[in-house]
């Protein structure tokens, strides 16, 4: 006779890996700030006044959130593509040159089609994003499948392939013409700007966009047929060869789907942006605000999830927004700002394994004694997923 299960029993199984998941990053970080406020006490500053400053300017007021908010988004954007990626076994390290990619070809079609009405429009640059990112990610993916080239040195060769072939275009191609020699685009066609969202601040809709791609996302790894044979072969590709699934196709399926999300965030950075234009000067990173490395780290803090990596990106880009007026309150150099976020990246990834490790205690001690659930299987199949992608998908 089978076991019936108490309500509040069914409730603490469900809500235990949650928590603890949610515990080693949380504590993560926390030890990241106080390295940091050590540091900050080092250069003479007042780190309680810092730190007051950098969370009045990344969570104060409704300006402060939207700025954080967008922040966030191609953070989020990335992440989901990195979640897609890591599932099923292989390392993403192509954001940058995939946001640029993204950002290119959603360029070309705004410049090429500016009459467009919005309604129509706006939907194709993001659609042309997305085809870029996806087309510059399945590039290293096809090359790990057929050739068997680390998907790492390849995402990250395309990586500088993406930025040398942006500056070269807004050198003499897609310069604004009659002006300073100066890399951008002319102002691109109003009907394809992303649509501000009421309140009065600057949140437009990209913010939403990245929300809906982090909710495909899950759907597309957790509640599909495609997403569940990406995830099987993440988790031994082998047995998945065995059982007769095809294996390199799902490797370049999941780079290409882990490219496009970088690639909406490289249009979103274009079409949302205040100057509406594609702009190379300052180098690559300046363009796309180093989100391929930082949504990395979004994404596993969120726990390779794409849903928990909406709050993760949130976080991590209020941290990054209110490094900001950390420097101004407490004049301290901007390096150590970028120590600070380094700081969070190290103790944020260090910790994945006792993650994994707390997780796997907290399935163990909640389902002592009861009969196997899909609850527990779907933790213990997360389990194995984290230190599937922390060891490069030999697990």
């Amino acid at each position: 006779m089978e076991k019936v299960q108490e309500p509040s029993v069914g409730l603490l199984r469900r809500l235990a890996r949650p928590l603890a998941g949610a515990a080693v990053p949380i504590f993560a970080v926390l030890a990241a700030l106080l390295v940091g406020a050590i540091m900050l006490i080092a250069l003479d500053a007042n780190a309680i006044d810092g730190y007051k400053a950098l969370f009045s300017g990344a969570f104060g007021g409704a300006d402060e959130l939207a700025d954080t908010a967008i922040k966030s988004m191609p953070l989020l954007l990335v992440g989901v593509g990195i979640c897609i990626a890591f599932r099923a076994g292989v390392i993403n390290i192509g954001g940058e040159g995939q946001i640029i990619a993204g950002a290119i070809l959603s360029t070309l079609v705004a410049l090429g089609l500016p009459g467009l009405p919005r309604i129509i429009l706006v939907p194709l640059v993001l659609l042309a994003g997305a085809i870029g990112g996806g087309i510059w990610g399945a590039i290293p993916g096809a090359l790990k499948a057929y050739a068997n080239v680390n998907e790492i040195l390849s995402t990250i060769m395309m990586n500088i392939v993406a930025a040398q072939f942006m500056s070269f275009l807004l050198q003499d191609w897609l310069i604004e013409e009659g002006a300073i020699k100066i890399q951008q685009t002319e102002r691109l066609s109003e009907n394809s700007h992303l649509p501000l969202l009421p309140g009065g601040t600057r949140l437009h809709l990209g913010v939403l966009i990245a929300i809906l791609v982090a909710v495909l996302g899950y759907v597309l790894l957790f509640r599909s047929a495609l997403g569940m044979r990406l995830r099987s072969v993440g988790h031994n590709p082998h047995a998945s060869r065995y059982a007769g699934m095809a294996v390199k196709k799902s490797i370049v399926q999941a780079l290409a789907f882990s490219g496009a999300c970088a690639g909406v965030a490289g249009a979103v950075l274009v079409f949302g942006s205040e100057s509406h234009r594609l702009i190379g000067e300052g180098g690559a990173a300046a363009f796309t605000q180093n989100a391929g490395f930082n949504g990395i780290v979004a994404a596993l803090f969120g726990g390779l999830h794409p849903l928990t990596t909406i709050p993760a990106s949130f976080l991590f880009g209020g941290l990054l927004q209110g490094g900001i007026d950390l420097q101004r309150e407490v004049q301290v150099p901007g390096a150590l700002i970028v120590a600070l976020n380094g700081l969070v990246v190290i103790f944020v990834v260090s910790s994945l394994k006792a993650r994994g490790r707390l997780g796997a205690w907290a399935d163990r001690f909640v389902t002592s004694g009861s009969g196997p659930s899909d609850v527990a299987t779907d933790a213990a199949d997360e389990a194995r997923t984290e230190v599937a992608a922390t060891s490069g998908g030999d697990a």
